[in-house]
C-alpha cells in the first residue's frame, strides 16, 4: 500500500494517519484514531476496516498495529456533543483528541476523506477512501473500529434490547423498531433519532 499524494512527504518522518468511525449510527459515540508506524513499514494485514469481516481477525490486526506502531491514540465525542455541535464539529472534535492522545508530536497529517479542520498547524493531506491507500490510515481505521464496536458491545450488556451487540449502533430494522416501541437512552443521537421518536 503506498501513496503518492499531492504533497512531497520526504521531508517528514512523524508521519501519523487519522480515520473515524461511527458518523453515521443513531446511538454511541463517533471515534477517531490516529497512527504513526514506523517509515517503510508495510503488512498486507492492515487494510480498510470493513474489509477485514471477522471480528478475531481484526482483533488480531489491532494488535498487530499496537505492537509495531511508533504511536497511537484513540479519541471520541459523546453522542451529547454530537447533538450539540452536528457530527462534522464532532468528528473533527474526535479526532483532535486522537491526535491529543498521540505519545508523540506528528509533522505530517494524511486524513481519510475530503474534510479536515487542521490541528496545531501542522501540515496535512485529505485522502479520499485513505483506509485503502495510505497504511497508516488503514491502521487508524482498525483501530477506531474494534474500539468502537467494543464500547457498543459493552453497552449492550445494559441495553439488550437494541441489538448493539451486532449493529453497533446503525440503524438497522431491528434498532429502529427498539426506539419505537421503547425509546430512546443518553447513548443515542437525539438528533439522529427524531424521525423514530
Amino acid at each position: 500500500m503506498i501513496f503518492q499524494g499531492n504533497v512531497d512527504v520526504s521531508g517528514f518522518s512523524r508521519i501519523v494517519g487519522v480515520d473515524e468511525v461511527g458518523r453515521g449510527t443513531l446511538a454511541g459515540s463517533v471515534v477517531a484514531a490516529a497512527v504513526i508506524l514506523p517509515e517503510g513499514f508495510r503488512d498486507p494485514r492492515i487494510k480498510d476496516s470493513k474489509l477485514i469481516k471477522s471480528l478475531k481477525k481484526r482483533e488480531e490486526t489491532e494488535t498487530l498495529i499496537k505492537e509495531n506502531a511508533i504511536c497511537w491514540g484513540i479519541g471520541a465525542a459523546s453522542p451529547q456533543e454530537i447533538d450539540q455541535m452536528n457530527i462534522l464539529q464532532a468528528t473533527y472534535l474526535a479526532m483532535k483528541r486522537a491526535l491529543d492522545s498521540c505519545s508523540i508530536k506528528p509533522d505530517f497529517i494524511y486524513v481519510d476523506g475530503d474534510k479536515f479542520n487542521g490541528y496545531n498547524g501542522i501540515p496535512y493531506e485529505c485522502v479520499i477512501k485513505g483506509d485503502s491507500k495510505v497504511q497508516s490510515i488503514a491502521a487508524a481505521s482498525i483501530i477506531a473500529k474494534v474500539h468502537r464496536d467494543r464500547l457498543m458491545r459493552e453497552l449492550h450488556n445494559e441495553f439488550p434490547k437494541y441489538s448493539w451487540e451486532t449493529n453497533v449502533g446503525y440503524g438497522t430494522a431491528d434498532h429502529i423498531k427498539s426506539i419505537r416501541e421503547i425509546g430512546i437512552t443518553k447513548h443515542h443521537r437525539r438528533t439522529f433519532c427524531q424521525n423514530f421518536i
